[in-house]
């Protein structure tokens, strides 16, 4: 397998990924590029944008194909080529597309972390913590007292989770992380080295490496109309398709106590909030 990555230019995965390279993105206790590597083994010498989720059945479809050829998602977004970037066309299935915006990390992780059905605990659990469902963790992680996890967990290397806090959905959690007392985690992503250490609701979020969230930090994942939560990008609303999205959040970002993020909501890179913020709309510094 030769399998060449090239970027993708309309992506904007702002406020992750400054450099704009979404290859150290975990996802289900994996670097996305390790995962889309996985996928392509034994396809001979193709292309594909950096940004693209292609399963092993449609590269193995791409390459039944008469070169050169390209596939294109259902969307029409092209995905892969092999040869030139034009020539027979493959279209697809709905499993394969482009991942242009920081929410589609969730989805991508929603299905992979659901697929697992097997533990793998190289770490330490408490037997007085409740599992319900399959969960990954990774070494020198301890899983403390009156922790309760529902659904399927990803961990990763010396992470301390509770004593007493809820993890649910299908959440990754990176290596260094700190998920303390009475914290409720759904439905996210959380990077390395971040720490949510006290009383904190996290729900349908993505965090990158090194976020401090302060105690009480909560984020909003719904609206009260019950309608698709929608982001600004370019200075316009944008549908992100979702009803339930809350904070992506920055690298190296700390909130102070009480802080308060509604849906949808972005905070760049390093940034503050003071105590009992309430962050309304996108934070730029």
């Amino acid at each position: 397998m030769s399998l060449i990555f090239k970027k993708n230019k309309t992506a904007q995965w702002w406020p992750l990924h400054q450099d704009n390279c979404c290859s150290d993105q975990i996802i289900a206790g994996a670097r996305f590029t390790d995962l889309q590597k996985a996928n392509a083994v034994n396809i001979p010498a193709a292309t594909q944008y950096d940004n693209a989720w292609i399963t092993p059945a449609d590269w193995a479809s791409l390459a039944l194909a008469p070169p050169p050829s390209v596939l294109k998602s259902c969307q029409g977004d092209i995905l892969a080529w092999i040869g030139a970037r034009s020539g027979t066309e493959v279209i697809a299935s709905q499993n394969s597309y482009l991942l242009n915006y920081a929410w589609d990390f969730l989805t991508l992780n929603e299905q992979q972390v659901r697929a697992i059905d097997y533990n793998d605990i190289k770490g330490e659990v408490s037997p007085a913590a409740h599992i319900d469902g399959y969960i990954h963790v990774g070494k020198g992680s301890r899983i403390l007292p009156g922790v309760v996890i529902e659904g399927n967990i990803t961990i990763g290397k010396n992470c301390k989770i509770g004593p007493n806090c809820y993890l649910r959905g299908t959440t990754t959690i990176g290596d260094h992380c700190r998920i303390g007392q009475a914290v409720e985690l759904k439905n996210s992503i959380i990077g390395h080295g971040s720490s949510v250490g006290h009383l904190s609701y996290i729900g349908d979020s993505v965090l990158g490496e090194q976020v401090n969230l302060g105690a009480g930090t909560i984020t909003s994942n719904f609206r009260h109309d019950g309608g698709n939560n929608k982001s600004m990008l370019d200075g316009k609303l944008l549908d992100t398709g979702r009803t339930k999205l809350g904070a992506i959040i920055g690298n190296g970002t700390h909130t102070g106590i009480h802080t308060a993020i509604y849906p949808g909501r972005k905070l760049a890179p390093n940034s503050r909030t003071l105590p009992n913020s309430t962050i309304a709309t996108d934070t730029i510094t």
